[in-house]
C-alpha cells in the first residue's frame, strides 16, 4: 500500500525499543509519524527476546516514565549495589545509599517494556505502523546494527571486531540477589567478563547472565548439557549466590565495537521533482559497544531524547529535512557515544592483556579507585544521569 508523501512529517525505520520510543516523543510534538514494523526477530536484534535484560539509568527511566511506559512490579528491579572483582585481589563497589539514590540503575524485563511501547503507541492517533518504508521530509533509521538501509545509503559502519562472544541465560539461585548486581573478570581461560544482574523483583533468586568469553568457549558452553554448564557458572561467580538452575535457553552473539561514519545525510529522489528528504541514524544502527559497562540501550535511548530535543527547539521555518537542523543532533551525540566507547573499549582492553605486572596494576588500580570515594562518587553519577543534562 502506497502512502502519499505529504501524509507523514517523519518515518521510522525499525520497531524496536529505540524506534518505538522515538515514535512516541514525536508524535507527543505533534509529528505524523510512520513506523515501519519488522519482524520479531528483526526487532530483538539477536533473535532471543527471552533472556535479554536490560540495565537502564535514570535518564532512560525518566524518559520512559514521561512516555508511562516504564515497567513496574516484577519487570523492574531496582539496583542497590553493584560488586566488581578483579582476577587476583582487585574489587570495586557501589552503593545506591551512598551516592543519595533511590537506585544505581534498573534491571527492566524487555517483553514487558515492549508490551508497553506497543499498547502507548495504540493510544496515538498520529503513530500509524507501515508494513513498509514510506518517503517523509525525514526518515529515521533504527534497524540495529545489521541496518539495510544504512548500508543501502553507503554509510560507513566502522567495526572492531572483539576476539569475545556474548553468552546470555537466564539462571535462579539458591540465594536470593538483594538487588546486587556482580561483574567478575577472569582471565584463566582467556578474557572473561561475567556479569549477574538480579531480575524479577526485589524478593527474587532470578539473574540475567551476560558472560563475556572466547568464541571457542562460548559456543562451548553453550552446548554442554545444562548441569555442566551451572557447574561451570557457579565456579566462575566463586559460589556466591549457591546452587544454579539454568531457566532458560542460551543465546550467543559476537561482540563488537561499532560507530556510523556519518549520522545524518540526503535519501536518494527517486523522482525529479520531488521534495528534499533527509535521514539519520539512532540506537544500534549508529552505534555499538561492549556490554560491560551495560550502556548500550541507555545510549539509544539518549538519542531518542537528543533528536527529539532537536526538532523541538527547531525554528519554525526550517524544515525536518534541513541538513543544519540534523547536524545539531548529530554533534550533540557524537562526543558522548565516543567517549562511552573508549571507556567500555578500554577496560575490555585493559583486562584481555595476560601479562602478569598488567595484571597486578590493574587490581590494584580498582582497589584504590574504590577507596577515593568522592572520585567513585563523580564516576558513578556521571553512569546513573548519562544524557540527562543536554
Amino acid at each position: 500500500m502506497s502512502q502519499p508523501s505529504t501524509q507523514f512529517d517523519v518515518c521510522i525505520r525499525g520497531a524496536g525499543i529505540v524506534g518505538r520510543s522515538l515514535s512516541l516523543m514525536l508524535a507527543s510534538q505533534g509529528l505524523r509519524v510512520a513506523l515501519v514494523n519488522l519482524s520479531d526477530a528483526q526487532k530483538s536484534g539477536h533473535g532471543h527476546s527471552d533472556v535479554r535484560a536490560y540495565s537502564l539509568n535514570s535518564a532512560s527511566q525518566q524518559l520512559l516514565t514521561d512516555l508511562r511506559c516504564w515497567p513496574e512490579g516484577t519487570a523492574c528491579t531496582p539496583i542497590l549495589k553493584m560488586q566488581i572483582e578483579g582476577d587476583q585481589d582487585g574489587n570495586l563497589e557501589f552503593n545506591a545509599a551512598q551516592q543519595n539514590v533511590e537506585a544505581l540503575n534498573w534491571m527492566i524485563d524487555v517483553p514487558t517494556l515492549e508490551k508497553n511501547l506497543a499498547k502507548a503507541i495504540g493510544f496515538q492517533p498520529l503513530i500509524q505502523e507501515v508494513p513498509k518504508n514510506v518517503r517523509a521530509p525525514l526518515t529515521v533509521i533504527c534497524e540495529g546494527r545489521a541496518s539495510q538501509t544504512r548500508a543501502e545509503l553507503g554509510v560507513a559502519f566502522d567495526v572492531k571486531h572483539y576476539e569475545q562472544h556474548a553468552l546470555a541465560c537466564r539462571i535462579q539461585t539458591q540465594a536470593p540477589h538483594q538487588q546486587i548486581a556482580r561483574q567478575w573478570f577472569h582471565t584463566a581461560h582467556g578474557p572473561e567478563i561475567l556479569a549477574f544482574l538480579p531480575i524479577g523483583g526485589e524478593d527474587s533468586r532470578q539473574w540475567a547472565v551476560v558472560w563475556s568469553l572466547t568464541p571457542n568457549r562460548a559456543e562451548q558452553l553453550k552446548t554442554t548439557d545444562a548441569a555442566s554448564f551451572c557447574m561451570q557458572l557457579q565456579e566462575a561467580s566463586k559460589g556466591v549466590a549457591g546452587s544454579i538452575e539454568l531457566i532458560s535457553e542460551r543465546a550467543v552473539w559476537p561482540l563488537q565495537l561499532a560507530k556510523a561514519a556519518r549520522w545524518t545525510g540526503s535519501m536518494p529522489h527517486s523522482e525529479s521533482g520531488q521534495r528534499a528528504t533527509s535521514f539519520a541514524l539512532a540506537g544500534d544502527a549508529a552505534h555499538a559497544m561492549h556490554p560491560l559497562a551495560g550502556q548500550g540501550l541507555n545510549v539509544g535511548l539518549a538519542d531518542v531524547m537528543a533528536l527529539s530535543r532537536v526538532i523541538q527547539a527547531k525554528e519554525f521555518w526550517r524544515p525536518l529535512s534541513d541538513a543544519k537542523l540534523l547536524r545539531r543532533y548529530e554533534r550533540s551525540r557524537q562526543a558522548e557515544v565516543l567517549a562511552m566507547g573508549f571507556v567500555t573499549n578500554g577496560l575490555q582492553m585493559l583486562f584481555a592483556q595476560p601479562d602478569l605486572p598488567l595484571q597486578k596494576l590493574r587490581n590494584w588500580g580498582m582497589s584504590t579507585f574504590n577507596q577515593l570515594s568522592p572520585l567513585k562518587k563523580w564516576m558513578a553519577s556521571q553512569a546513573m544521569k548519562s544524557s540527562s543534562q543536554h
